[in-house]
């Protein structure tokens, strides 16, 4: 393979396998009702809830620690807190038991208590799904590794949504694509889904 072809993860040796469930956390960002019902939909979102409802059903037979974040809005607006808008899907609600971490920035460990929560559960590799691609779920997974985290990211549990350009809309496939990609060069491994990591 070319080394322009290469990963910089490739190139500099600090790649890594993909996590197992049996062995990791399992982190969901931000699998809430702005995505379905309100003023962010998702072109892709019901066939990622599917593949996170997959994966959130494998971790827990797993006994894997899953830790569910939450972005908090403005009352009134996106994401807002006292509203439907911005509660948790119901087929992706918590359970009793498991950690829930609220956050008002894209990056999930800016202002939140996230990283001392990872540290008690004593995982290094986590496995992260949820949304936006482009935004939350990238900022948090580039801010894993100034952590020291491992991070697998599940490319069908995540999903994004069509972008404006200058020069027209960028769909969310194709931002969702190129995310993944920026993603693996440097700072995860990707999996296609749930059975990679059994």
């Amino acid at each position: 393979m070319p080394q322009s072809h290469k990963t910089i993860l490739q190139l500099t040796g600090r790649g890594f396998a993909p996590a197992k469930l049996k062995n990791a956390t399992l982190l969901v960002i931000d699998v809430q009702e702005e995505y379905r019902m309100g003023a962010l939909p998702l072109p892709d979102l019901e066939a990622a809830v599917a593949e996170i409802v997959d994966l959130v059903a494998a971790a827990r037979a797993c006994g894997t620690p899953i830790v569910h974040v939450k972005h908090l809005g403005i009352t009134g607006g996106l994401f807002d807190p006292q509203g439907e808008r911005g509660q948790f899907l119901p087929e992706l609600a918590p359970q009793e038991g498991e950690f829930v971490v609220e956050k008002r920035l894209p990056n999930a460990f800016s202002g939140t208590d996230l990283h001392d929560q990872l540290q008690a559960i004593g995982h290094l590799d986590l496995i992260v799904c949820g949304f936006m691609t482009h935004s939350s779920v990238s900022s948090t997974v580039r801010a894993m590794k100034d952590y020291g985290y491992r991070c697998t990211l599940v490319d069908k549990a995540c999903a994004t949504r069509n972008l404006p350009t200058p020069s027209g809309i960028l769909s969310a496939a194709e931002v969702h694509r190129i995310e993944v990609a920026a993603l693996a060069d440097n700072f995860a491994v990707v999996v296609p889904d749930t059975k990679a990591l059994l």
